[in-house]
C-alpha cells in the first residue's frame, strides 16, 4: 500500500429540506389551516481520527465528500427527515488545515477525536410556521440553506515514542525490522527507504513504536532532498534516536554525521533538541572498525548523550540500548502524565 501523507481534499455539508406549503383538507373540517411541515436539516461533515488507518491514501485518490441533503417537509405538518452525516476517517496524528489559508483546523492525535469541519444547511420552514391570528391561510414557506463547503489540507504526522534519524544507507530500516515487526525494503544504497515505516517493539513486557524515518542529509530543514516532508515525521516522537553509521564509505565521519543531524533538527524545531536524545552507533560487528565505533561512543557520551553501539544486522548490543530506551519512556509517559492530572 502507498504511503500518502498529504492529501487536499473538497467537504460540502449537505442542503437543507425546503418547507411545505400545504393546507389541511378533510371531510367535515372546513377551512383547516395550514399545514406544511419544515424541511429537514443537512447532514454535517466531520473527520475523525482512527486507529485503524496510517496513510490519506483514500482521501488522495477520493478528494471529493458531500453528506446527505435534508428531505423535503410534507403536509400534516410533517418535518423532513435530516440528511446523513458524513464521517471521514483518517490516521491518527492528521493534521486538518484549511487551504489555502494554511490555518490549523484540528489536530487529532487521539483514537476516536473528531472534528466538524462543515455543517449542514438549515431546513426551510413550512407554512404552518406563518399562521397567525390575522394571517389564517399563508402561502408562504422557505427554501433549504446550503450546506457550508470548503476545501481542506490533510497533513499526516506519524506518532511514534522513538524516532530513528540518520543518513542515507545508516542501516535503519536493518535495526528496525530487527527489533520489531516492521518488515522495510533493505537494500545496500542510499535511500532506500523512500517512506516512514513504524515498527511496534515489544521489551521486557513494554510496548513501544518506532519509526524509521528516511534519510536526512545537509540542509534537510530548508527542503534538500525530501527533507521537509520526512523531518516531519519526527516532530511528535518522544525520544530522538540518532543512528551513525562508522563506515568509511559513509560519506562522513561519525561525529560530523552527529552535528549535521542535530543542526538540522534544531533548524527545522528547536522544541526537537529538549526531548531524551539517544546517540547509537550501529554495524559494531564490523571489527575492523572497532576503534572509530569506541571513539564515536565517548564522544556522544562526553557531548551529553546516552551512546550505544549495536548491530542490526546480528542484533549484537540491541539489549543495552531497549533497556534504556523503555526507562527513559518511561519517565517521559510519568511526566506527561503529572502534567495533565
Amino acid at each position: 500500500m502507498d504511503f500518502i501523507d498529504e492529501s487536499t481534499i473538497f467537504v460540502k455539508a449537505g442542503k437543507g429540506g425546503n418547507g411545505c406549503c400545504s393546507f389541511r383538507r378533510e371531510k367535515f373540517i372546513p377551512k383547516g389551516g395550514p399545514d406544511g411541515g419544515d424541511g429537514g436539516r443537512g447532514g454535517d461533515v466531520y473527520i475523525e481520527a482512527s486507529p485503524h488507518y496510517h496513510t490519506l491514501l483514500d482521501q488522495r485518490y477520493h478528494p471529493h465528500y458531500k453528506a446527505g441533503r435534508g428531505r423535503h417537509g410534507s403536509g400534516k405538518n410533517c418535518t423532513g427527515k435530516s440528511g446523513e452525516d458524513l464521517v471521514i476517517r483518517v490516521p491518527v496524528g492528521t493534521q486538518v488545515l484549511d487551504h489555502p489559508s494554511g490555518e490549523i483546523v484540528a489536530d487529532l492525535v487521539k483514537p476516536g477525536q473528531r472534528v466538524l469541519v462543515a455543517r449542514g444547511g438549515r431546513g426551510g420552514r413550512g407554512n404552518a410556521r406563518f399562521a397567525t391570528p390575522t394571517r389564517q391561510a399563508p402561502r408562504i414557506f422557505e427554501p433549504g440553506e446550503p450546506g457550508e463547503e470548503r476545501t481542506l489540507k490533510l497533513v499526516l504526522k506519524l506518532l511514534a515514542d522513538v524516532g530513528l534519524v540518520g543518513f542515507p544507507n545508516a542501516g535503519k530500516s536493518t535495526l528496525i525490522a530487527r527489533i520489531s515487526n516492521a518488515r522495510p525494503k533493505i537494500a545496500d544504497y542510499p535511500f532506500t527507504t523512500l517512506v516512514p515505516n513504524l515498527g511496534l517493539v515489544r521489551h521486557k513486557g513494554v510496548d513501544f513504536v518506532v519509526a524509521d524515518i528516511p534519510g536526512i542529509i545537509e540542509g534537510a530543514h530548508a527542503g534538500a532532498g525530501l527533507g521537509l516532508r520526512f523531518l516531519r515525521h519526527i516532530e511528535r516522537t518522544r525520544i530522538v534516536c540518532y543512528l551513525l553509521d562508522p563506515l568509511p564509505g559513509a560519506g562522513a565521519t561519525p561525529r560530523a554525521q552527529l552535528q549535521t543531524l542535530v543542526r538540522e533538527l534544531g533548524a527545522y524545531s528547536a522544541e526537537l533538541l529538549s526531548r531524551p536524545q539517544v546517540v547509537v552507533v550501529n554495524k559494531c560487528d564490523v571489527t575492523a572498525e572497532e576503534a572509530r565505533i569506541a571513539d564515536t561512543v565517548a564522544f556522544a557520551g562526553a557531548s551529553g548523550y546516552s551512546a550505544f553501539a549495536v548491530s542490526g544486522l546480528t542484533g549484537e548490543g540491541l539489549e543495552p540500548l531497549l533497556d534504556h530506551l523503555v526507562r527513559e519512556l518511561d519517565e517521559v509517559r510519568n511526566a506527561v502524565g503529572s502534567e495533565e492530572m
